[in-house]
């Protein structure tokens, strides 16, 4: 039941207080605009003196009820205006509400490869299950395969059972299924492109996408090309006023500094610069963003992070596994092609890199240049740098075989399994640091991690049989698996002499945030949809990461074959004696 209003004067002077209260609580909360204060002023007068009016279709408050409700009793009160003004209160950079990505849809080329049912499409169910997607989110599969879209909607079904983070959900599952759709082709076939330009539309129809799409090249590099021209040609790449499309294109960008350039000058006759987002997954990797907050949201490690007190930085990416079926891809590519160009010159960048104005795309790509660009190669390149082919023998309890034995490999290939570089920094934080970067299939076992390694105390008083099992301090961020950070440091062993041994304290995600990491994928598909580039390498980057590789991948063409490593070692001997030569070795992760 509505509440009946005093009548007369003393209905006034409420109305009046009202008015000022609530003038006195916008006050209060922060200044309004010109225009909201005076639309405020504008109410609270017309509430005074019982002549407001609400806007038409205006939804009617608890105080417009009883207003209504007192003028059916004849006391002539009219509804007030509701305020126009927004919550002083909400913060667009509150990082407790979730980024959610609006109205948009994702098209998958290559959706039947492996790379698109163990991570893309686990991701984006992942990403819908957390709540992230937009209810009309769509998902579109462009492959050669004669499925319908039921067909298409299965294999994504049982990819999310296999391989999805969060437990399948039913309700979700329908939801997401609805907006999926197939196209079958090749990239030859304007049929099919027609019917993906189709297919976008009726989406745009019947799921609300609002013309937003981002094109997903999840195929082999060499046909990037043919697939942006068809999207331009068949009018895909024409987004509607209002609307955005943008290229998603993995990895390798190239095969050396001339076609990068060629395949970036292609894809931006295209798509602005801006459109294109390459994926380097290591980027969304959460241990790999803490490096930025390590440093810069810390004041404990920046003052010695520089050539004062670090004696080398070590950044590895080792891998317990072969080749397996990606022989056709990877022969003629190699290991320092596949992860130092991108991966490990992208982590180099990020732990050497000056603090950036700001934690955007345009900021995080200007400190990342000048660390790239002021890479310096060794003078000698046979002594500084070492590829390796794995060969047979005993892994995980198994008997594997070597890397030209493998199916599909020529037995004289010269493609390198493990690499190993040394690079140094020319500039005032770095300069005389050895940076040095390997990687390799086959290795004792998975691990990625960044060692910035310290120099020696300048003086010690203890002799050396106190110290003797003293090693040099470090700081090691671990990307994969077991995600964290170990410092390790020289401490006193319990007893009655003085004997000083290394020791580590351990940060571990897992174990320090109830909230597991989500998957490298879901962040960057996320980003994609939001338009967020700050984890993603521009071209500038691309071309910069060639050049620095280029010189050392035609030293090792025209020299001697690949070392032999046994598998499940550690890589070749020649690695060892690259760092002992420096007085240095590597660390066992």
């Amino acid at each position: 039941m509505s509440e009946e209003l005093p009548a007369g004067a003393p209905q006034e002077t409420k109305a009046t207080k009202e008015a000022k209260e609530t003038r006195t609580a916008q006050e209060a909360a922060g200044p309004l605009h010109a225009e909201e204060a005076e639309e405020a002023r504008a109410a609270g007068t017309a509430k005074a003196s019982g002549r407001a009016k609400a806007p038409r279709g205006a939804k009617k408050s608890a105080t417009d009820r009883a207003a209504k409700g007192a003028k059916g009793k004849g006391e002539g009160v009219e509804p007030v205006a509701p305020l126009d003004w927004s919550n002083p209160l909400r913060d667009p950079q509150d990082r407790r509400l979730p980024r959610i990505a609006g109205p948009s849809g994702l098209v998958i080329f290559g959706v039947t490869g492996d790379l698109s049912r163990r991570k893309l499409m686990p991701a984006v169910y992942d990403l819908a299950n957390r709540g992230l997607l937009p209810p009309g989110f769509s998902l579109v599969g462009f492959a050669r395969r004669d499925w319908e879209d039921q067909d298409f909607a299965q294999v994504v079904h049982d990819a999310v059972k296999e391989h999805a983070r969060t437990p399948f959900r039913e309700e979700v599952w329908q939801q997401l299924s609805e907006g999926m759709r197939f196209i079958p082709g090749d990239f030859d076939d304007d049929n099919a492109f027609e019917q993906l330009r189709k297919a976008v539309e009726e989406l745009d129809a019947s799921r609300g996408t609002s013309g937003n799409y981002a094109f997903y090249l999840s195929v082999p590099p060499k046909f990037f090309p043919k697939v942006v021209q068809q999207l331009k040609k068949h009018g895909l790449t024409d987004a509607p006023d209002g609307s955005w499309r943008r290229a998603v294109i993995e990895k390798p960008f190239g095969h050396d500094l001339d076609s990068a350039r060629d395949l970036n000058a292609l894809v931006h006759e295209v798509f602005d610069p801006e459109q294109v987002f390459r994926i380097d997954h290591y980027l969304g990797k959460e241990t790999v963003q803490n490096i930025l907050a390590l440093r810069f949201a810390n004041q404990m490690y920046e003052p010695i992070w520089n050539r004062s007190y670090v004696d080398h930085v070590q950044i590895t990416m080792a891998e317990d596994i072969g080749i397996g079926g990606r022989a056709g891809y990877y022969d003629g590519i190699g290991a320092a092609r596949d992860v130092i160009q991108n991966h490990l010159l992208q982590l180099m960048a990020l732990t050497a890199m000056e603090e950036p104005a700001a934690f955007d795309a345009r900021s995080l790509l200007t400190e990342k240049l000048k660390v790239l660009r002021a890479v310096r190669l060794p003078d000698d390149l046979g002594e500084h740098t070492v590829r390796g082919q794995y060969a047979g023998g005993w892994q995980g309890g198994a008997q594997v075989p070597g890397y030209l034995e493998e199916e599909g490999i020529d037995p004289a290939s010269t493609t390198d399994t493990y690499a190993a570089i040394k690079l140094g920094i020319d500039n005032r934080r770095w300069a005389g640091v050895p940076f040095y970067l390997r990687t390799g299939k086959r290795l004792g076992r998975r691990v990625t991690e960044i060692a910035v390694v310290f120099q020696r105390a300048p003086h010690s008083p203890f002799d050396t049989t106190a110290t003797e099992e003293l090693g040099s301090n470090a700081i090691v961020i671990r990307v994969q698996p077991d995600e964290g950070v170990t410092v390790r440091f020289g401490s006193k062993v319990p007893g009655t002499s003085m004997e000083i041994r290394d020791v580590s304290m351990d940060f571990a995600y897992g174990e320090s945030f109830t909230e597991s990491s989500p998957e490298a994928y879901e962040r960057l598909i996320l980003d994609v949809l939001l338009g967020d580039a700050n984890l993603f390498p521009r071209h500038q980057e691309v071309e910069e990461s060639w050049r620095i590789l280029d010189p050392i991948e035609e030293y090792w063409a025209s020299h001697d074959k690949p070392a032999q490593y046994a598998s499940g070692g550690w890589g070749p001997r020649e690695a060892d004696e690259m760092l002992a030569r420096d007085g240095r070795s590597w660390r066992r992760p």
